[in-house]
């Protein structure tokens, strides 16, 4: 192995940018090194080219670029994503409408369902937290809104906690297609990510801010895109 490829096998193996960039300033100082000694070996009947080292050189050279360029591309990326957690942190404690679980407290949560097109009959199911089915109930084909009581198939009242809702799409008596219902949750959290920016709801869910339609302040809903 040249010195070259010594010096890049070390840049591949660093645990962090930081450990790179430290890395690479010893790897430096032994490139140099195994250059010199290299020169002061070298075959006098076969002496190496001028034009070799100027490319083990260049190489060694764009190893470096390259290395502080992912550590600026890293920094950047914390950066935009510090802005985008910014940005958002006045969600915390409004309501943003997004197709995940929802607390229920008793008191009736307005769904948003979205009937899949040529659907003839649309029924929407409840879930509890654990992913159990506990109700079932026929709604209009229609994408407005409708409100769920927290009730079971007969009637009485469901526990509080979270509740998660689908929209079972039929087409000529056979269930065609299945899709989430959204509803308005309130935002505890705006968390980074390695991914980007999420929301972590009142039930727990986390959602990424990208997937909400709607942010509302009380009774107040606006369209977030």
């Amino acid at each position: 192995m040249d010195a070259v490829s010594a010096a890049t096998q070390t840049q591949k193996t660093g645990a962090t940018s930081g450990t790179q960039t430290s890395a690479l300033s010893s790897d430096f100082k032994t490139f140099l090194l195994m250059l010199t000694t290299q020169m002061q070996n070298q075959d006098p009947l076969n002496p190496i080219e001028s034009s070799d080292y100027a490319v083990q050189l260049a190489t060694f050279s764009g190893v470096e670029q390259q290395v502080k360029t992912n550590t600026l591309l890293e920094a950047l990326s914390t950066q935009l994503g510090l802005s985008g957690m910014a940005e958002l942190a006045s969600w915390v404690g409004m309501e943003a409408r997004v197709a995940a679980p929802a607390e229920f407290d008793g008191s009736p949560l307005t769904l948003y369902p979205a009937p899949a097109t040529g659907a003839d009959r649309t029924v929407l199911v409840a879930y509890d937290a654990e992913g159990q089915e506990v109700s079932r109930t026929e709604i209009p084909v229609s994408s407005d809104p409708v409100e769920w009581a927290g009730t079971d198939a007969s009637g009485a009242p469901l526990p509080s906690g979270a509740y998660s809702f689908r929209l079972e799409n039929y087409a000529a008596g056979e269930l065609a297609t299945e899709s989430a219902v959204e509803v308005f949750g309130r935002v505890d959290e705006v968390r980074a990510t390695g991914s980007g920016t999420v929301l972590v709801m009142d039930s727990g869910a986390i959602v990424a801010a990208s997937d909400v339609t709607a942010v509302r302040s009380g009774r107040t809903a606006t369209g977030s895109n």
